[in-house]
């Protein structure tokens, strides 16, 4: 494209440590002031295009507001997921106390109208390297793994294999703006083929692996093909939970955790006239708001006394609650499916509740939770209640073998218990971190989970993680939807769940990762300014 250069501010407009959206012709540019230089970068996250200038700085990472990607501000490499690119580059010059921005055939990178750009890989060279490392899986962790290693310098083969039938996706938008037609399946794919090719990243699709052998470091599949790797990751994520109640093999019995499954579900949709969802999870809780933006009449049963009240407490459950009903939504608390009923089809016709209650149904969403993927796995050490694998700081289960996403149990950094969180920005963060190690980089997962749901109207993120707190203190008003809770034990932030605060969120989940939260005492004080905690 044409150089295009313009002037964006005065050099005291930007005080040390601000930054401001700026537009150059089309382009919008973050523009960055920082140790006495002006930097400037693509405007908007590469996850979601989120505007980076509502997010916060430290040091010279920006994060996102959103979904808490980071970025260096100075040269534009995204640091941590969701996202997989990272930022254009351009030239910034000061010039009579004017700061100009020049965007085109001389900024050091070729622009775009969103200001992504692939990050820099290196060349698959088996002359150089002749190893070959596999991925196992190819969700959230393979995918951000696959690109890691090159990133890393890796220059061998890599392979990922995977059950599923399509390239990686996003399965974040299954539940949610994909169920309600706000994205379409051309959407869904994180990378093209093409992308895969022209960095020797070898797919095989509908290849499910029925033996791992981490001491003889081999892997068999399906199709009796067995190959030795050098590294290997496992990435295999959850399995859904099945009811295990008689009348679950009636059609139009459903779960939820894959592209083909929500193809299913967006089938059975057409024709059904009420839906009951079994769980109130995340997945089921989505899946119910999702069901009944097509108006259809839903109801979510559910052994618990409130959504998500063992995760998020009783004040956030009741919240979702609101909304839900709010939106038509029933439920039924306290109660179990003891049996589905079929109609002369073998449809789902009826969900029979433990105490008799009959709910018409015909469709049922099954979100009970999953369970990691590991049962074909050998030589590695299982947890013994869910089958993850028990991984170390550096996210190793045995002699070059590695686990990330649903399936990896590690060492919380900060309270040193054993932790599994089940999301696609952890499983991302430690898919990355995997391919650093099994590069021979040496990298420590030390870093915050974060996760997110958008039901209705209502949006929550929540950072850190936490089984058990002994206080919880709300800053904000949980009537109108916009607060931040934080999650107290032994006088320690564990997490924090906020809704419409989304800059003192990125805040938050900084302090978590310096390890620099403010104590409980000073979280009581509601004049208390987070952002600023970051630049004194």
């Amino acid at each position: 494209m044409t150089q295009i250069e313009a002037i964006v501010a005065q050099v005291d407009d930007l005080q040390e440590g601000e930054m401001r959206q700026v537009r150059v012709g089309d382009i919008d540019v973050l523009l960055v002031r920082l140790n006495g230089q002006f930097y400037a970068v693509g405007a908007y996250c590469t996850h979601y295009q989120a505007p980076l200038a509502e997010g916060v700085l430290s040091g010279k990472q920006v994060i996102c507001p959103w979904h808490h990607a980071y970025f260096d501000v100075t040269t534009g490499d995204q640091q941590e997921p969701p996202g997989l690119d990272s930022l254009c580059r351009y030239a910034v010059t000061v010039e009579e106390n004017h700061v100009k921005v020049s965007v085109g055939a001389d900024t050091p990178e070729t622009p775009s109208l969103t200001g992504a750009r692939s990050p820099t890989m290196a060349t698959y060279n088996p002359d150089i390297d002749s190893r070959t490392f596999v991925i196992l899986g190819a969700g959230a962790a393979g995918a951000h793994a696959a690109e890691t290693l090159r990133v890393a310098g890796y220059q061998g083969r890599i392979l990922m294999a995977t059950q599923d039938d399509r390239l990686p996706y996003d399965r974040t938008w299954l539940s949610k703006d994909y169920l309600i037609g706000q994205v379409s399946s051309d959407q869904l794919p994180l990378r093209s083929a093409d992308f895969y090719h022209a960095h020797a990243i070898e797919i095989w699709l509908n290849q499910p692996a029925v033996r791992v052998d981490a001491n003889g470091k081999s892997i068999t599949f399906a199709s009796g093909e067995t190959i030795t790797y050098d590294a290997l990751l496992l990435a295999t994520g959850g399995k859904p939970r099945q009811l295990n109640v008689p009348g679950q093999e009636l059609q139009n019995v459903l779960t939820l955790r894959s592209a083909a499954d929500m193809e299913q579900i967006l089938a059975a949709v057409q024709q059904a006239s009420r839906a009951v969802v079994i769980g109130s999870s995340f997945i089921g809780m989505e899946a119910a708001a999702g069901l009944a933006q097509h108006h259809i009449p839903v109801t979510v049963v559910s052994p618990d006394r409130l959504p998500f009240e063992k995760i998020l407490g009783a004040e956030i459950g009741e919240i979702f609650q609101q909304v839900h009903e709010e939106n038509g939504v029933t439920f039924c608390f306290r109660q179990k499916v003891v049996r589905l009923e079929g109609d002369d089809r073998d449809t789902v016709a009826a969900v029979i509740l433990e105490n008799g209650d009959r709910l018409q149904a015909d469709l049922v969403i099954v979100g009970i939770g999953v369970q990691p993927a590991t049962e074909f796995v050998e030589g590695v050490d299982l947890h013994p209640t869910d089958g993850s694998v028990l991984v170390d700081d550096y996210l190793k289960a045995a002699d070059g073998l590695y686990a990330a996403g649903d399936i990896a149990c590690y060492p919380d950094w900060r309270t040193h218990e054993p932790t599994r969180v089940e999301h696609w920005r952890v499983a991302a963060q430690q898919g990355r971190i995997a391919a650093y190690n099994m590069a021979g980089q040496a990298v420590t997962f030390r870093t915050v989970p974060i996760f997110w749901t958008m039901q209705f109207q209502f949006p929550l993120r929540y950072v850190g993680h936490a089984d058990q707190w002994d206080e919880l203190i709300i800053n904000g008003d949980l009537q109108q939807r916009q607060f931040i809770a934080f999650y107290i034990k032994d006088q320690q932030v564990l997490a924090a769940a906020s809704s419409q605060r989304d800059t003192e969120t990125a805040a938050i989940v900084e302090l978590m990762r310096l390890n620099q939260m403010p104590d409980p005492d000073a979280l009581r004080d509601p004049a208390l300014d987070l952002v600023k905690l970051l630049h004194p």
